[in-house]
């Protein structure tokens, strides 16, 4: 049957890849790093045995994560991305022609390094001029940064283990929402409404106390355990569900996933996660 990479959700959930081969396994002070070459998902980026995106379905999670908050907030001149090693949430980002300089804020620097070599595909605008990476803490960025705010904020982290658990924290919210300026947009990854169903309700509450509007959303991606996934677009004024169709027009030729209509049923929630959430 050959070598087969899984990964654990509890005691009681395994998903599992078929690897022809291991491209890269190291460790940096923060985390261990692998990038595998499997069958059915390409090369697939691996941190702390948790599988994070993958060749064949890590568009499903970038346009998500980027396109409802960038199509819908009022100016995305000044972009921060916080996290997202792999290089494709600022991809998206700097798609947008509006886009004038798009902050990254990635602790781990292996990453970046592993991914630029073994993901080019994923990561294709590491050499955009408007593009300015640095290797900090977002914790301390975020909470005394004085730096000229944001109009758009997208968290791209892990999951809530590991150096990745201080990102689903409220203080750090908190400081994300320092980061906005009026008006501005804030758009996250908040976890698997089926397989996580605690942490992405508290998450839900904890943007609700900060946010006057915090709306989730979902979408498919297969390498994510249950294959469904959340985001969440936050913000004090505005409306997820009223793009500007000029933004919507200059990039969604150029993407797999996105569309005008998708953005208007993604908000669109089943009954479970409504009566979940309280609607």
């Amino acid at each position: 049957m050959g070598l087969w990479y899984d990964e654990t959700f509890g005691d009681h959930i395994r998903l599992g890849l078929r690897v022809k081969e291991t491209l890269f396994s190291g460790e940096s002070p923060y985390q261990k790093i692998e990038v595998i070459d499997t069958v059915g998902f390409g090369r697939v980026l691996v941190i702390d045995n948790i599988f994070m995106t993958s060749e064949y379905d890590e568009f499903l999670y970038h346009e998500m994560l980027g396109h409802p908050a960038l199509t819908t907030a009022p100016s995305i001149e000044r972009v921060l991305v916080i996290g997202g090693g792999d290089g494709g949430t600022v991809r998206e980002v700097l798609r947008h022609p509006e886009v004038k300089e798009c902050v990254m804020v990635e602790l781990d620097e292996l990453v970046v390094e592993v991914s630029k070599k073994y993901l080019p595909g994923i990561g294709t605008a590491w050499d955009d001029p408007r593009l300015d990476l640095r290797f900090i803490d977002a914790i301390e960025y975020v909470k005394t940064s004085k730096d000229e705010k944001y109009d758009v904020v997208l968290l791209d982290g892990t999951d809530p283990v590991g150096p990745g658990a201080v990102l689903f924290d409220e203080t750090f919210y908190r400081g994300c929402k320092r980061m906005l300026n009026d008006g501005g947009v804030m758009a996250l990854q908040s976890e698997s409404p089926l397989l996580m169903m605690d942490i992405f309700v508290e998450t839900q509450r904890k943007l609700r106390r900060l946010f006057s509007e915090a709306h989730p959303y979902l979408g498919p991606v297969p390498l994510y355990g249950t294959g469904t996934w959340s985001w969440t677009w936050c913000s004090d004024t505005g409306e997820p569900l009223r793009p500007i169709q000029e933004r919507q027009e200059a990039i969604v030729e150029g993407c797999k996933a996105y569309n005008a209509e998708l953005h208007q049923g993604m908000f669109a929630l089943p009954s479970y996660v409504k009566r979940a959430l309280k609607l």
